[in-house]
């Protein structure tokens, strides 16, 4: 294996300007709380109480400076569409693999996996639209047109063959590299299964599993999923709100961490306020909330099959899971695992765990 050569002096993310804070300090301040419907509480969305405090100690406590050093600090890498962390093993001839986050986060999901994956060469890209990504002048991407701004960049950093793992978003990415180019992905890991799946074939030769999972799509679809139907249908309307005003944009995806992380109820269990405050931070400095609505704009090619060896690992609080019979339809599968806890978010919330199912899948390539 070839790996590439220097990156760049300018790989990292951007500093931001210090007026750029001033302005979200100033509109932190100014927030004016809104009247809602029913009793407090989470049932109706983020509870007014929990985003007061959040946005004073945004306002007033949390200091980006020192999260904006960490993560510049880590080994990013620029190719000529992509920004990525690139830590490197110590071996040359190590096994390489792709992290791909998801919505509505960032690279950061993979920040904690980081030192546990020193013995292999890691790529973790910042998903074009995303927050700390290299700009573009497509700014309507699907998940299977990044799928192949991945395999650019991996040519570009002098891979031929990799792994490649991904959940949410990162997932849809990373089963169109797959599908695309299984010349180089030598195996797939990912924390959630294709749930269109759940609705192709014959519905008279359904099996008891899928139909349960086609009853649970759509009462997710119902209950939760009006956030996916605004974000896909009229992103530029929403993209306004929570581009122009942090209390909008906390309060939107702070809702998210939430419900889909297997935090009891309490986010902060999970995510710390500071780590509530940077991933919200990252999407308000580098204005990238409206750009991350593109894959849902976008949707992918339906995929009927994928012939890369592939371990599927999903947490218990995953927002929906797939049964079995799904993923061996889709996938050459050699392993199903299931975490003991954690969520969503896996690779953040049970670090140890996601490594283990990943390196599952290191060892088929």
């Amino acid at each position: 294996m070839t790996v590439g050569g220097p990156d760049p002096d300018d790989a990292a993310p951007p500093l931001v300007e210090e007026a750029a804070l001033e302005d979200l300090r100033r509109r932190l301040r100014a927030y004016r709380p809104v009247e809602g419907t029913g009793t407090p509480g989470w049932d109706r969305g983020t509870e007014h109480g929990f985003l007061a405090e959040l946005l004073r100690s945004w306002a007033d406590d949390y200091d980006w400076r020192v999260h904006e050093q960490r993560i510049r600090s880590l080994p990013w890498a620029r190719t000529s569409r992509l920004r990525a962390v690139h830590q490197r093993a110590a071996d040359p001839g190590a096994t390489a693999v792709v992290l791909l986050h998801g919505w509505p986060d960032s690279m950061l999901r993979y920040e904690r996996v980081l030192p546990l994956l020193t013995d292999v060469h890691v790529v973790v890209p910042a998903l074009p639209g995303y927050p700390f990504a290299a700009p573009l002048p497509d700014r309507d991407l699907s998940a299977a047109d990044m799928a192949e701004v991945i395999a650019e960049a991996m040519a570009e950093l002098g891979y031929a063959r990799y792994v490649v793992s991904g959940g949410d978003i990162g997932r849809g990415v990373a089963t169109a590299l797959a599908v695309d180019h299984p010349d180089r992905v030598a195996a797939l890991h990912v924390t959630d299964v294709p749930l269109a799946a759940a609705f192709s074939g014959d519905p008279a030769m359904q099996t008891d599993d899928v139909r349960d999972l086609r009853e649970r799509i759509s009462t997710w679809r119902s209950d939760e999923g009006a956030y996916m139907h605004e974000q896909s249908t009229k992103p530029h309307t929403l993209a306004v709100g929570l581009g122009d005003s942090p209390a909008g944009l906390a309060a939107w995806i702070v809702e998210k961490l939430r419900s889909w992380s297997d935090c009891g109820g309490d986010v902060e269990t999970v995510f710390s306020r500071e780590d509530v405050l940077t991933w919200v931070t990252a999407y308000w400095v580098t204005g990238a909330i409206g750009t991350s609505f593109a894959p849902y704009v976008k949707p992918s090619p339906p995929i009927e099959r994928i012939d890369v060896p592939t371990v599927v690992s999903q947490f218990p609080g995953e927002i929906i899971q797939a049964p079995r019979s799904v993923a061996e339809r889709l996938f050459d599968l050699r392993a199903f695992e299931h975490g003991t806890a954690g969520g969503h978010f896996g690779a953040w919330e049970r670090p140890d765990e996601f490594v283990g199912f990943l390196r599952q899948a290191l060892a088929l390539s």
